[in-house]
């Protein structure tokens, strides 16, 4: 019985470890900024995008800034860790939003918003791929890779999984206008 307890305690012990450990992707002035805006899928959309292309921006300046070399690996690991953690919540909202009834006006915007977000991922997936292709051939990058590498195939895996999203929304939204 003493065993078990023991058990039960380390597992636990473990659990709140791990759930400590995840990092808020927001900050809390772009929480506040989503909070303003969570009736407006086009105005939410539209941060959403804004916050992602910011932590890729992010990226580019560590990978530049010699100042920031030590542990740039991590640093980049942890800024893809939050742009796939964006790309998830943007399909949660993608996902909500296909759901609702909106007005015309609203559908309209929404559509808008999804025209925006699909070129959008075309940027973020370019930024993917040059920061792949650099792995393969700067020597700096291709030590830090190691750091990044898989939490890179996630980001590139939700920026797809958002993207196939974001058109399949919009030929439903074509369709429906035809009816």
């Amino acid at each position: 019985m003493k065993t078990a307890t023991k058990v039960l305690v380390v597992l636990l012990l473990l659990s709140l470890a791990a759930s400590a450990r995840k990092r808020d992707p927001l900050t809390e002035a772009e929480a506040d900024q989503l909070r303003e805006v969570a009736m407006e899928p086009y105005k939410r959309l539209k941060l959403l995008i804004q916050f992602t292309e910011a932590r890729l921006v992010a990226i580019d300046q560590v990978r530049a800034d010699p100042k920031l070399a030590n542990g740039r690996g991590k640093q980049i690991h942890d800024l893809l860790e939050d742009f796939t953690s964006l790309m998830d919540e943007i399909n949660d909202n993608l996902d909500q939003y296909e759901g609702r009834t909106m007005d015309k006006d609203t559908v309209k915007l929404y559509h808008k918003g999804l025209k925006e977000l699909i070129e959008a991922d075309e940027r973020f997936d370019l930024k993917l791929k040059t920061l792949q292709s650099a792995a393969a051939t700067d020597s700096q990058t291709k030590k830090e890779f190691v750091d990044f590498r898989f939490v890179l195939q996630d980001a590139q895996e939700s920026l797809k999984s958002n993207a196939d999203t974001a058109r399949e929304y919009i030929e439903t939204t074509h369709e429906e206008k035809k009816k």
